[in-house]
This record gives C-alpha cells, sequence and structure tokens, in this order.
C-alpha cells in the first residue's frame, strides 16, 4: 500500500481548558482507579476520526474541512459532566462532556462528515456524542470507587472557550502515547 497516515479532525483547546482538565485528571488520580491517562496537551474534541488515509488525500482532506467551516462563526463550549463508555458495567473510556452550542457544534460536525463522505470517507454510524477522552480502562476496575469519581465530577464544569479552529491531526502511535502533529489548520469565522 501507497503512504498512509493515521488522522483525525478536531478541535483544538485552548491553554486555560488544558489546564482545567489537568487539574481533574490529578483529582481523580487520586482514587487509585487503574486508568492509563491521556495527557493533558493531548486532549481535544473529535469531529471525526479517519484513521489511516493515503498521504496524497491530505490536500482533499483539507479541501473539505475548509468547505465545512464555511459561514461557521467560532462556537461557543464548555466542558461539563463526566462519564464512562460503553457504560458504567464495562467501562473502556473515562471522558468528560461538552456543553453550550451543542446544536452548532453537531451542525459543523454534521456537515463536515456530509463532505468527507462526498470524497470516500464513510459517514459515522454512531451519532455525534462531543466529548473529551481522559483516560482509557484497561483492566477490571472497581465499580465503587469509579462511581464515586462519577459521583464528584457530574456537576463540574469549566469556563465557557470559543472553538475556533478545526485541524487535521496526523497521530503516530509511539510507546510512550500517541503524538500528534497539526497538518491544516482551519480557522472558523470571526463575527
Amino acid at each position: 500500500m501507497s503512504n498512509t497516515i493515521r488522522t483525525f479532525i478536531a478541535i483544538e483547546l485552548p491553554e486555560k481548558i488544558i489546564y482545567t482538565i489537568r487539574k481533574v485528571q490529578e483529582e481523580i488520580k487520586s482514587y487509585g482507579l487503574k486508568i492509563r491517562w491521556v495527557r493533558p496537551e493531548n486532549i481535544h474534541l473529535t469531529l471525526k476520526f479517519l484513521g489511516d488515509i493515503k498521504e496524497a488525500d491530505t490536500e482533499k482532506v483539507a479541501r473539505a474541512v475548509s468547505e465545512s467551516v464555511t459561514g461557521y462563526p467560532p462556537i461557543s463550549l464548555a466542558v461539563k459532566g463526566i462519564g464512562v463508555f460503553p457504560g458504567i458495567k464495562r467501562p473502556r473510556v473515562l471522558w468528560l462532556g461538552i456543553s453550550k452550542q451543542l446544536d452548532l457544534l453537531t451542525a459543523l460536525q454534521k456537515t463536515l462528515d456530509e463532505k468527507l463522505e462526498a470524497i470516500g470517507f464513510p459517514k459515522e454510524k454512531r451519532p455525534f456524542r462531543g466529548h473529551l477522552t481522559l483516560g482509557r480502562i484497561k483492566a477490571k476496575i472497581d465499580p465503587k470507587r469509579l462511581n464515586d469519581v462519577l459521583k464528584e465530577f457530574t456537576q463540574f464544569e469549566s469556563e465557557h472557550f470559543f472553538a475556533k479552529r478545526i485541524i487535521l491531526y496526523k497521530s503516530e502511535l509511539k510507546p510512550k502515547g500517541a503524538v500528534y502533529t497539526k497538518l491544516v489548520n482551519q480557522l472558523l469565522i470571526e463575527d
């Protein structure tokens, strides 16, 4: 196969939000749960995971991203709440939720999905649920302690921020965790 790169499209988080997430992670770590933590600087709001694509297709993808953001203003968001995927009985991913202009965020994600489908990337089968992955749960975890964490942070909410950039990232899996490189940086229209 020709040169492929692992890619995804996401909204970059501002420094102040990354700092807040780092503090939440530190508090959760005190519960002693076996979680493989995502480095705070790697946390982002994924709009579309593309997986392995031909390096030559990045230009097509960049065009689709650019066309997708046309007409969209920066989106007001906040980090709010906590949860696990797929559920409390068999948790695999610990995440923080997103609130505020979710209708606009969902519309942008749907536009992006449609533009990418037009160039050969399959549409998402599951409905979009904006979230920030805090960590991955690989082993059995104490359900009572996990429940305590979920209760503790269910009301958590960060200050609001504006999602201003959509980025096409290259993801390289390394022994110490994923390394992300920005390939395309698309600005949403300022009002």
